[in-house]
């Protein structure tokens, strides 16, 4: 990044602020390992929220709203404004004043802002969100009321996550799981109160900073999409466990997917822009030959590809589906960074 924010996120480190001065220090970058072999559940967490927004200030405000409201309050609220324009701006400097605001003059997409904050080092729990993201008022509380039940595993878990669910579709995210080289559905049983998966999304997601400490911070260079489901994948690769903690809940945009047949295979489809497609397709077809050498998951995935392409083509949207082969092409030759950039993120 630029010089002037590099500056301004080391000023934010260097001169922290009165509520997180009784943060933990800085977690030594050279550590590759956990802490101890426990979670002090006695111990009150540092928790920080990070949110990357980039413009839509009216959904922003609904979501910075629900985080003042926590029945569990953070430390300390910080949103990476991701090269917004100035209504984002004028709204934090109106109504939210005590948000920490870290400005990036270029947009990056949502795993810039992820990557670049530093915050991940500062806390011992760092929560994440989209900006049209809403969790529950109790959202937090109950994420931590989770840590209950892993039966003494605490120590293993690098997420927690809630069920996001869409408010007018009512659709659900599911709990998936990496078998065979392919993400299938987990069934939810509603009496459990966690549910083990292998990635979830970004957004709501509740990060311990070992586990930073340990793999990483999101890749930059995937610009958005899929930028998670990598990150869970390098977390559970070093024997990090990923839960979903059914008591607590967030309102997350899905969509509205369409269900088609090519065939003989049952697939959903949801609209997104061109270029939106091309960094979905690009960062998994990447994330696949990067982590799986079996021919046959990588044969499973171009299939798959293959069948939303020619549902693509037969429902006249050619130019998603152009796109779509772009990603593949440029994810097997491992073409990164913004290849292109649309209107929002």
């Amino acid at each position: 990044m630029e010089a002037r924010v590099s500056a301004q996120l080391g000023n934010w480190i260097s001169n922290p602020s009165p509520r997180r001065k009784a943060a933990v220090e800085s977690f030594p970058q050279e550590q590759r390992h956990l802490r101890g072999t426990s979670l002090d559940m006695s111990k009150e967490f540092s928790i920080a929220s990070l949110t990357v927004p980039h413009n839509g200030a009216e959904v922003l405000q609904r979501h910075l709203d629900a985080l003042k409201r926590q029945t569990q309050k953070v430390d300390e609220i910080v949103v990476v404004n991701n090269a917004s324009t100035t209504d984002t701006l004028d709204l934090l400097a109106a109504k939210f004043p005590e948000v920490t605001v870290l400005n990036l003059s270029t947009s990056g997409g949502g795993a810039a802002g992820l990557n670049y904050a530093a915050i991940m080092r500062k806390y011992d729990w760092v929560w994440l969100f989209d900006q049209d993201s809403v969790p529950a008022e109790d959202g937090l509380e109950l994420l931590l009321a989770g840590l209950q039940h892993l039966n003494g595993d605490a120590v293993s878990f690098g997420i927690l996550a809630p069920v996001g669910a869409s408010p007018e579709t009512k659709m659900t995210c599911p709990g998936l799981s990496w078998q065979g080289g392919r993400l299938v559905k987990i069934s939810r049983d509603s009496d459990r109160p966690i549910t083990p998966v292998d990635p979830v999304i970004s957004s709501g997601s509740l990060v311990r900073r070992e586990a930073i400490a340990a793999v990483g911070l999101p890749r930059a260079d995937f610009f958005m999409d899929f930028v998670d489901y990598e990150h869970c994948l390098r977390l559970r690769r070093h024997r990090f466990k990923i839960a979903v903690v059914g008591d607590s809940h967030l309102d997350h945009v899905l969509g509205a997917p369409t269900t088609f047949n090519i065939l003989g295979h049952t697939t959903h489809w949801t609209d997104h822009a061109p270029w939106r497609i091309y960094y979905m397709t690009r960062n998994e077809v990447f994330t696949i030959r990067q982590y799986d050498s079996k021919w046959r998951n990588k044969a499973f995935l171009f299939l798959r590809l293959a069948r939303y392409v020619l549902f693509l083509l037969l429902s006249g949207k050619r130019k998603p589906a152009g796109m779509m082969y772009r990603g593949s092409l440029d994810g097997r030759a491992g073409r990164l960074g913004i290849r292109f950039q649309g209107v929002s993120h």
